[in-house]
């Protein structure tokens, strides 16, 4: 009888660990990252677009030599194995999955391919004049432009608030926004505080 009592005791105990060790190991299996995650999602709602000199990671289900990590050329194209050179400039990675999935299928079956941006090094914003950190930035998220200005650092004491211009890249030409901080934070045009695109450039004067 006391040795049931104590196996009973052990299970009541042990239970709680064991549960911790099962929901530890099924995170591991899964790269200890959501599916979105693992699909290349970085934080701008999938909306990412590849560029020359990301470096991606594709994973083949099962498929270890086709699976590994890859750098986007100067050309915009990837090397995959039994695929040969790839697009992958100006796609989201999900637009790049289906592309490999699809192309796959021919000598897999029905491949099942993930695609992550490791390294996003390609988009980036440039925040300059008068604020505390001018210079280069990665653009890894979502950010508008109050969010970019706190990311250098915030105003000096001499930057003009309502002179604001963010410099955009449109094709071969560019485009000259002005901006007024002091509007924006007032809540009286909050639609000055636009969302950065790659290449942008804030001039705080």
């Amino acid at each position: 009888m006391k040795r049931l009592l104590v196996c009973f005791w052990l299970a009541f105990v042990l239970w709680p660990a064991a549960l911790q060790v099962a929901a530890a190991w099924a995170g591991e299996s899964n790269g200890g990252q959501s599916p979105a995650l693992r699909n290349g999602d970085i934080g701008q709602g999938g909306d990412y677009r590849i560029g020359k000199g990301d470096v991606l990671d594709i994973s083949v289900w099962r498929e270890p030599m086709l699976s590994g990590e890859t750098l986007v050329r100067s050309d915009g194209m990837i090397s995959v194995a039994l695929l040969g050179d790839v697009k992958a400039m100006g796609r989201t990675p999900m637009e790049l999955r289906d592309e490999i999935q699809n192309r796959l299928k021919e000598y897999l079956g029905e491949p099942a391919v993930t695609v992550t941006v490791k390294t996003p090094v390609s988009q980036k914003f440039y925040v300059v004049g008068e604020v505390r950190t001018p210079g280069e930035y990665d653009l890894v998220k979502e950010l508008t432009v109050v969010q970019a200005i706190a990311r250098a650092g915030g105003f000096t004491e001499w930057a003009v608030k309502d002179q604001i211009l963010l410099i955009r890249k449109e094709g071969s030409s560019e485009r000259k926004i002005k901006i007024n901080y002091k509007e924006i934070v007032k809540g009286k045009d909050s639609g000055q505080n636009l969302t950065l695109r790659a290449d942008d450039t804030i001039v705080v004067p």
